[in-house]
């Protein structure tokens, strides 16, 4: 970029971050899944050539952007580039490659010019059906699914039949995941047009000069927000609810200068049950916290994660071995931010969140419809955000998690369910200085002839999200089936006209309960965001 003003500069990234924002609007509406169209269950990310994380749309879900640049890098180990060529692209599922497990689907397309590779544009989304019989008891990866291995879905601009033959054998809905494959054929053959002409117009030969000078940018400014902290070693460690027995991950975070370490030794081991975490997911989660926690403001990108360095036992929860199973890696995955900020509010107080009602909460719906269409359906139900230094945390949104929840309507239309009731819960967040978000409580009634099976995991309900600095924790989750306590990990058939509740986990308060202002305690009371007895 010798020679390009700062505002040439600007311009060019901010055309390419607007390009990014314009491919995934593009894929939400072409797209054929409500996961994709409705949750924003997506990330769509360009890398330069060397396969750098570069720029992607503002609503990718955190863990596809970090985990795509590495899996661009195994994917080229098995395809080396010399054997790739223009309008080809690849695809992968393999959770311990991608983004944790095998319902995330990663297509890369390399961007070819004058005979050489200037970029990569990749897309991630989720699928809800990925074939098999994803389980909370499944023991080993093997039972999770279809994994895809690295492979070409296109070659030369033309659908490989062999690998979309396998999809459609394997999947109960291929139409739906394959309609959504296709719809990223065609952001990706649209979105390297633009990249094109915004090349063209800004006078931009090829795509690494421009990174390199964001690169260092974004490097410099992190390691400044960095250095301004103070230098120390702390530690933390959060408890996880588990299967047989509860599960804690620890963590030793350090700043020396401008440089940031976190160290996951001593962490339990991996388990037989799906909620290990493989590294790519863990790594991607815990480097975004830091991202928030110090310099949220400057474009993410590789810059940013240069000053910050991970170690993760292998064999570790946090970084397991295959076959480990993972299809529930968030319900680890998302304690490793909360964790992060914690170790942090030991140091810089006044940059960090308490804990939320996160690892997110969902719920997949199965069964027949009265005509004999089968269904596979998720709903995704978001907790109480853990409260901020300066103002209480909002109800109903889960760090680190960005996805959006669907419209009950579309839901119901899809599916014979029929939701009773979709309430905030009075005295769910903890208490403090500032108050934790409150949480929410959702029952679906079947309305059908057919029984239909709901299956989920959930978190914080043994070990709600904790408070910071003094502050109270959130409530706890927990689920019902017409009105009696169920696990929090199950697999569960209902019956027509049975309900089940799912209550989701208040938002941790921030900072001693003394020092909250009487009037926003009496608001809150006025307003019923608590109660005459406190948390409900």
């Amino acid at each position: 970029m010798a020679g390009f003003s700062a505002l040439r500069l600007g311009s060019a990234w901010r055309r390419i971050q607007g390009l990014m924002d314009e491919a995934a609007q593009n894929f939400v509406r072409t797209s054929f899944s409500s996961v994709v169209r409705d949750n924003w269950d997506l990330a769509i990310g360009l890398m330069d050539g060397a396969g750098r994380q570069f720029a992607q749309s503002a609503r990718s879900v955190p863990s596809f952007v970090g985990t795509m640049p590495h899996t661009l890098a195994a994917m080229l180990l098995r395809i080396p580039l010399p054997r790739l060529a223009p309008g080809d692209v690849l695809i992968s599922n393999d959770g311990y490659l991608g983004t944790g497990h095998l319902n995330d689907i990663t297509l890369i397309r390399p961007v070819f010019r004058q005979g050489r590779v200037i970029g990569w544009i990749g897309g991630t989304f989720h699928s809800t059906d990925i074939g098999g019989a994803p389980s909370i008891e499944a023991r080993d990866s093997w039972e999770e699914g279809l994994t895809i291995p690295i492979a070409r879905i296109m070659r030369g601009g033309v659908e490989n039949e062999d690998v979309v033959a396998f999809l459609e054998a394997n999947l109960r809905q291929p139409d739906e995941t394959l309609g959504d494959i296709r719809a990223l054929f065609a952001v990706f053959e649209q979105a390297e047009a633009r990249l094109f002409r915004i090349m063209a117009d800004e006078g931009i030969e090829e795509l690494d000069g421009l990174s390199g000078e964001i690169f260092a940018r974004s490097e410099a400014s992190m390691r400044a927000a960095i250095a301004a902290a103070p230098d120390g070693e702390v530690e933390d460690a959060v408890t996880a609810d588990g299967f047989d027995h509860p599960v804690t991950i620890r963590l030793r975070l350090a700043i020396r200068g401008d440089r940031l370490s976190l160290d996951f030794t001593g962490t339990d081991p991996q388990i037989a049950r799906p909620v290990n975490s493989p590294l790519n997911f863990s790594r991607a989660y815990s480097f975004y916290a830091v991202k928030c926690a110090f310099d949220p403001e400057t474009p993410n990108n590789d810059g940013c994660f240069r000053p910050i360095t991970i170690t993760a036992p292998e064999g570790s929860i946090v970084n397991p071995r295959r076959p480990a199973p993972v299809w529930g890696r968030h319900l680890t995955g998302h304690y490793l931010p909360m964790l992060v900020l914690a170790a942090l509010g030991k140091l810089v107080p006044e940059r960090v969140i308490a804990e939320g009602g996160a690892p997110l909460w969902n719920a997949y719906f199965t069964g027949e419809h009265a005509d004999g269409r089968r269904y596979v359906r998720m709903f995704f139900m978001n907790g109480g955000h853990g409260a901020l230094p300066m103002r209480d945390g909002p109800a109903c949104l889960s760090f680190p998690s960005n996805v959006a929840t669907q419209a009950v309507e579309h839901f119901e239309n899809a599916v014979p369910m029929l939701l009773t009731e979709k309430a905030l819960i009075p005295g769910s967040g903890g208490d403090g200085r500032t108050r934790g978000g409150l949480s929410q409580r959702l029952s679906f009634e079947v309305v059908g002839e057919k029984p239909v099976t709901v299956t989920y995991r959930h978190e914080r309900v043994q070990h709600p999200p904790r408070g910071l600095l003094g502050g109270l924790p959130g409530r706890g989750g927990r689920e019902l089936v017409d009105g009696r306590p169920v696990p929090a990990k199950a697999r569960i058939t209902l019956a027509p006209g049975q309900v089940i509740t799912f209550e989701t986990p208040g938002g941790g308060g921030m900072g001693p309960p003394a020092e909250r202002d009487p009037e926003a305690r009496a608001r809150d009371l006025a307003e019923g965001y608590t109660t005459e007895g406190g948390q409900a």
